[in-house]
């Protein structure tokens, strides 16, 4: 298990990679929900498959999208930098990482 927290703003996001599951959380909630509860910004998505722009289904095709891109990675670190590098795209900035029996470590 890796956790990465991301800042964003005010607001402090908690992503969590287990296996081949990604989970996120808000510093509101107190669970963790995967990619299909979160709230997606079209934009954003067109962003990352162009092809979904004018598609009626965009939301539930990025979704099924990001979880074989995830499920095709081979280890959690690979998955890791992969949620990192795309949140980063977003304006999310990764600021600490824990592994599972480890403390957290700052990213600089």
């Amino acid at each position: 298990m890796i956790g990465v927290i991301f800042i964003l703003g005010s607001e402090t996001i908690e992503v969590r990679i287990q296996d081949s599951s990604v989970f996120f959380r808000t510093s509101g909630l107190t669970q963790f929900a995967d990619i299909s509860g979160l709230k997606l910004d079209k934009v954003g998505t067109v962003k990352e498959f162009p092809d979904l722009k004018n598609n009626k289904e965009w939301r539930s095709e990025a979704i099924k999208r990001f979880k074989e891109k995830i499920k095709n990675m081979k280890s959690e670190t690979e998955r890791m930098k992969y949620v990192i590098k795309d949140l980063s795209k977003h304006g999310y900035v990764a600021k600490y990482i824990q592994r599972a029996g480890h403390r957290p470590v700052k990213i600089n």
